[in-house]
């Protein structure tokens, strides 16, 4: 196959940044989304940038905060109470109890605990947040931040209690009150044991502390929560659609479908970003490959029966997945633009010496950008689920046995037929959570106070939930592409072993399939031979497991997400 066909493509998607694996900067400068990642799921430390404007920034808005208090003036929060009760007058000698009443009342989270991964990414972004200098909060508390994450000290937060219109209030405050110590009944997880917040700073040697005015509010009111879910969302979804783009090249060379369908003259003459992006990752995906047919000449290559252009599924791949490339694109964009957001209230501008009333804390953008990514993701599945669909009827799949037998003089065997069940049984879930959240709000919340709410946390846990039913069939879709591909080699090649026949850029997910399950490729066996040899509900926890740590499959996929540039 010739590669000088396929001219480069520029796309433009989110980068991701080359690491410093040491630490993670913060202060003057903005995150990414895989910066977040690797804090939060890896573990990596988080280093105060020493710019002395930093601390003098932060500083000033502690000062106005003070004077305010001090001469009196009407702030929001400070020298008012909260929300609906905003018409009471808080006296100056009663401005940091209100700030340690907040936590109080808003100590209201109910059901399971968040991943540790989502509260540390949520502290982090409450530290590059306040560290802009227009919250009114101690440098103090932010380090305090920046030493819990660094010594693996995780508050615990609860699932529910964030309708995302003034933030993540009740999710924050539990954040809070563990930083502070403000009562044993704050729990954290540290390094994996539990205890109370207390003990937690007594073994950090750190005292505990009360909140000045405005600090309270300052800690509970903004999008840090959801945004630290949505992130890792974001990242999760460009992993699964670099593996959804390579799992398609192992299926269509397991179907032996035709590479012309994504020749660059088609889809220059409908140059979207994400279409044209498609299309020539295919291409480079099939190149080399003796499964597929070649046909980038023009000429068609018949074997057999099969029709002179393949079914839509595989026709018109550019065209589907286009808009889920672009839409993830969009997505992660809205999202890095939050994490390096202010999004308390009352902000200060110290500059100006004012201060300003308005919503930067209400998380539509992660509420709207949620539900589109999980809609994205029932249409990722929904394209999978029909390639299986092809691959499992003989009627279809261009002479491979029905299910996918593998041992087919066993006449007791039945193949993948409870593999594809399994894979029925999710990926309708998937789609059903498309169904959008951000549109379906109580109007009445809070004394009316928040008559709009973004429900951004609840949208971005129903993409985190989307993204692990979307490991598990992911892991089913992968087992199937690699059983077609056994398959169609021992036909084009007389024996199983496909590493022989596959492309070179789809040959290192088939090999981590196999590695990860404990199954290296056999000349006289396909993947799956008799039903007896093998548990497949093993075989799926394996790889869905792999998939979520980011373990050799998605190391795997790893030149995709890299053009995702």
């Amino acid at each position: 196959m010739s590669r000088n066909l396929t001219e480069p493509m520029s796309l433009k998607l989110p980068k991701w940044h080359e690491p410093n694996l040491s630490n993670v900067t913060v202060g003057n400068r903005r995150l990414s989304i895989e910066e977040v990642a690797r804090v939060a799921r890896c573990g990596t430390r988080v280093r105060l940038n020493d710019e002395k404007d930093i601390g003098e920034r932060v500083q000033a808005s502690c000062d106005y905060i003070a004077n305010a208090v001090e001469s009196g003036k009407p702030i929001y929060g400070v020298t008012t109470g909260f929300g609906g009760m905003a018409n009471t007058d808080i006296a100056p000698e009663e401005a940091t109890s209100l700030q340690n009443n907040l936590i109080w009342f808003l100590k209201a989270g109910a059901g399971p605990k968040l991943p540790t991964a989502c509260v540390r990414a949520a502290m982090l972004l409450r530290i590059n947040s306040h560290l802009q200098g227009a919250s009114g909060i101690r440098l103090e508390l932010i380090k305090r931040m920046i030493a819990f994450l660094n010594a693996e000290v995780t508050p615990h937060v609860c699932e529910f209690g964030s309708i995302g219109a003034s933030g993540d209030l009740v999710p924050l405050a539990q954040i809070t009150g563990a930083l502070i110590g403000l009562d044993e009944s704050f729990t954290v997880d540290f390094k994996g044991r539990e205890m109370s917040a207390i003990q937690a700073l007594e073994i950090l040697d750190l005292p505990r502390i009360d909140l000045r005015p405005k600090e309270g509010l300052a800690m509970v009111n903004g999008t840090s929560v959801m945004t630290g879910i949505a992130a890792h969302c974001v990242r999760d979804s460009q992993v699964i659609l670099a593996l959804a783009m390579g799992t398609h090249a192992l299926m269509i060379q397991g179907l032996s479908g035709t590479n012309q369908s994504f020749h660059p003259f088609i889809h220059k003459l409908k140059p979207h970003f994400g279409q044209v992006w498609a299309a020539s990752k295919m291409v480079e995906l099939l190149a080399g490959s003796c499964l597929n047919r070649d046909e980038l000449d023009g000429e068609t290559d018949y074997r057999g029966h099969q029709p002179i252009q393949d079914r839509y599924s595989l026709r018109c791949l550019p065209q589907y997945m286009g808009p889920i490339v672009d839409g993830i694109a969009e997505i992660a964009q809205q999202i890095e633009v939050e994490i390096n957001s202010v999004t308390d209230n009352p902000l200060i501008d110290t500059e100006n010496q004012a201060s300003y009333h308005g919503g930067n804390f209400l998380g539509q953008y992660i509420g709207v950008g949620m539900d589109r990514l999980r809609y994205l993701l029932g249409l990722l599945a929904k394209h999978l689920d029909v390639q299986i669909a092809l691959l499992a009827a003989p009627e279809f799949n261009n002479g491979l046995s029905p299910s996918l037998v593998g041992n087919t003089s066993r006449k007791v065997n039945m193949g993948l037929k409870g593999l594809q069940i399994a894979g029925n049984s999710i990926m309708p879930l998937l789609t059903f959570y498309g169904n959008s959240i951000a549109d379906r709000f109580p109007t009445h919340a809070e004394q009316f106070n928040q008559n709009i709410n973004s429900q951004g946390f609840a949208s971005a846990n129903l993409a985190r939930r989307s993204i692990e039913l979307f490991q598990q069939y992911m892991a089913i879709s992968l087992m199937f592409a690699v059983q077609a591909v056994d398959l169609r080699t021992h036909q084009v090649a007389g024996h199983y072993d496909a590493r022989e026949c596959l492309s070179p850029l789809s040959l290192p997910l088939y090999k981590a399939v196999r590695d990860v399950v404990g199954q290296p490729p056999n000349a006289e066996k396909s993947y799956i031979w008799n039903d007896n040899d093998q548990s497949l509900d093993i075989h799926i926890a394996m790889i869905a497991a792999d998939i979520a740590r980011e373990g050799r499959i998605v190391q795997a996929v790893n030149p995709i997400l890299s053009s995702l540039k």
